[in-house]
């Protein structure tokens, strides 16, 4: 069964989801603070991450920056008491792959851990690219780096996703819904308009004409696909 390492310092938090994830089948470990966890993820290697943004010493938005610059592939699910959507969308930016505000059900918590630990073994089975090259483009999805003409050019967490699921399926037309689901997957944030926007980003950043792109194209009436070559 999946190992799950919980960073939470509410300790009647922790002990609802230690006990309950434990009684669902899954190995748990706990850290209480923000270094605590980053000492943990070595030695454990846990297949999910449930990461609290509100955390003594780093937070959580720090702890998850800072996995992202050696480690993509680690699904995290961040929580908060935060209701405010920057948080949301900061803690996306940063790398993580879903969103908790508390209080949550733990029926809601258990179905999304299910969602991205499915996620994460497809995107196994799919060897997603560790990078990509076309034109005057470098992209790094381990270290989370782009260059444009030798210029760092600065894609957000999500940007990276949907390009590196775009390249691992080269050539094939992908629908909106699809990208949601493997890229943003079961929250009610994302949008069909979510995806025209992070494409148009991409565009502008890394197409020499955005207005004529040829490499990350629109298939109309049903998504869009990635084309290489020089």
């Amino acid at each position: 069964m999946a190992k799950i390492l919980i960073v939470e310092d509410d300790p009647a938090i922790l002990l609802a989801l230690k006990e309950n994830l434990s009684y669902e089948g899954y190995t748990v470990r706990e850290a209480r603070r923000g270094d605590e966890a980053l000492n943990c993820l070595g030695a454990f290697k846990p297949d999910l991450l449930i990461l609290d943004i509100m955390l003594p010493g780093i937070n959580g938005l720090e702890v998850c920056r800072r996995i992202r610059k050696t480690d993509r592939r680690l699904p995290v699910l961040m929580v908060t008491a935060r209701g405010d959507e920057t948080d949301k969308v900061s803690g996306l930016d940063v790398g993580a792959d879903d969103y908790l505000t508390k209080p949550f059900s733990l029926p809601e918590l258990l179905a999304r851990v299910r969602a991205l630990l499915r996620r994460a073994s497809s995107a196994q089975e799919l060897e997603l690219p560790e990078t990509l090259e076309f034109d005057d483009v470098r992209l790094d999805f381990v270290r989370y780096e782009a260059t444009r003409k030798g210029k760092a050019v600065h894609l957000t967490a999500k940007e990276f996703a949907l390009l590196r699921h775009l390249a691992a399926h080269e050539g094939e037309a992908i629908r909106r819904d699809l990208l949601i689901d493997c890229v943003w997957g079961e929250d009610v944030y994302p949008t069909n308009r979510t995806v025209d926007t992070h494409i148009l980003s991409l565009r502008n950043k890394l197409e020499g004409d955005p207005g004529r792109p040829r490499h990350i194209l629109t298939v109309h009436g049903v998504g869009y696909k990635f084309v290489g070559g020089s």
